[in-house]
């Protein structure tokens, strides 16, 4: 079968598989998307919330109180029987139910570059190949579901898709809640005449892909096809937020990370496969403290508001939810009120999408500062996203020099992680 992101056409097995299925009743978006499943299938999208500058671990999931290391912050309980969270986040502790928190990842690079790199790829930095980001491997691997892009990014731009192409790149919002100006046609052109153009536009460049064989001009194509199937959308509601009550604004937080965790249930309610809301300012190097307070008043209402929703509607079950960073900050608060880089042991949230809710995975030592039990490789991560989602992690795609690649770097799927 034909990859998700390389070619949209349906082939013959699938053509067949909807004509049988259709009898059912099923949706034709239900039944690409189910295409191509391997194993067991727990989720159908992800959502990620990329929290770029190293998130201090014992500051949010690991807390270690009474401990030198232990910093301002208190732990307190949650919904979950026996696990604790830091402070800053009161209303997510009551959503903790649905949620598992990872540990025990065991980092190896302690440099922004190189960790954001192997953590939003799985594998090390090469100076000879661009790896895929985890977002540009799910669309990858899972059929499109709706009219949407299937990998958007909010508030900042995605992991590159590198070999897997083009088709496989995130659609990029800067501002959530507004519609994109650039999917509409400029002012004082009109539809057919704007369509007239597009026309224009096509043939010339199919005439010069076809005179010089450019892959960079079959690239333009397939962004310039996606873009114009995009304005023509009715799909593109999701992002307008004009119907939205003030209510639900305020609830989320009027401000981009709340707007940005809005519109990623709004897309996953309209078919969007994987979505990744960034936010930054995690390095912490001086200021942690007041730093990390700042980032829960933002974050704790926008991720609780989340799970809260997408479980009332029943979508929670199908949508894995993943907090991560690069890596976390030292146990040893520095002369600067700062914590610095550590990779060596930090942790992760995740919910919904088969997480076997109220589960810790693995523990660090005393201080925080190594895996004490069940260490998590990064790449294990990946492996455990790909589990979810029914793909396999170490199937092979060859690059554009026939180069043959596992979609992850040899990890091993957290089973127990999941229900």
């Amino acid at each position: 079968m034909s990859n998700a992101c390389q070619d949209y056409r349906l082939t013959r097995r699938n053509l067949l598989a909807a004509s049988g299925a259709s009898l059912l009743g099923m949706h034709v978006n239900q039944l690409i998307s189910l295409a191509g499943t391997a194993g067991k299938q727990k989720a159908d999208q992800v959502i990620l919330f990329w929290c770029g500058g190293g998130m201090s671990h014992l500051d949010t999931w690991d807390p270690k109180p009474g401990r030198p290391t232990q910093g301002e912050f208190n732990p307190i309980k949650t919904s979950a029987k026996g696990v604790e969270i830091s402070e800053i986040f009161p209303r997510l502790a009551k959503q903790m139910h649905h949620a598992s928190l990872i540990r025990s990842i065991a980092g190896t690079n302690g440099d922004h570059g190189r960790a954001s790199y192997q953590l939003q790829t799985s594998y090390n930095a090469s100076p000879n190949l661009i790896h895929p980001g985890i977002g540009s491997v799910v669309v990858h691997e899972k059929n499109r579901m709706g009219d949407l892009p299937a990998f958007i990014s909010i508030n900042g731009q995605a992991r590159r898709a590198g070999y897997l192409g083009q088709a496989c790149e995130a659609y990029y919002v800067a501002r959530p809640g507004f519609r994109d100006p650039y999917l509409a046609f400029p002012e004082g052109i009109h539809k057919t005449r704007g369509n007239k153009r597009l026309e224009i536009l096509a043939k010339m460049n199919a005439r010069t892909r076809a005179a010089r064989g450019s892959a960079k001009m079959k690239s333009t194509e397939t962004a310039t096809k996606e873009a114009v199937a995009l304005m023509q959308s009715p799909a593109l509601k999701a992002f307008d937020f004009d119907q939205i009550s003030g209510e639900e604004l305020t609830r989320y937080g009027d401000n981009p990370f709340g707007r940005g965790a809005l519109l990623a249930k709004r897309l996953v309610e309209t078919g969007v496969r994987f979505v990744q809301v960034n936010r930054g300012g995690f390095d912490t190097h001086s200021n942690n403290f007041p730093a990390m307070q700042a980032h829960g008043d933002i974050m704790d209402p926008a991720l609780a508001s989340l799970i809260e929703d997408l479980n009332k509607t029943g979508r929670l079950k199908r949508t894995l939810v993943i907090v991560l960073s690069e890596f976390g900050r030292t146990p040893r608060v520095n002369n600067n009120a700062g914590r610095d880089h550590h990779a060596r042991c930090f942790s992760c949230f995740m919910a919904g999408g088969g997480v076997k809710g109220g589960t810790v995975v693995g523990s660090s030592d005393i201080d925080g500062v190594l895996p004490k039990d069940r260490p998590v490789k990064v790449p294990d991560l990946h492996a455990s996203v790909c589990y979810a989602l029914g793909i396999d992690p170490n199937k092979e795609v060859n690059t554009p020099l026939e180069r043959p690649m596992r979609l992850v770097d040899k990890g091993k799927a957290i089973k127990e992680l999941f229900v």
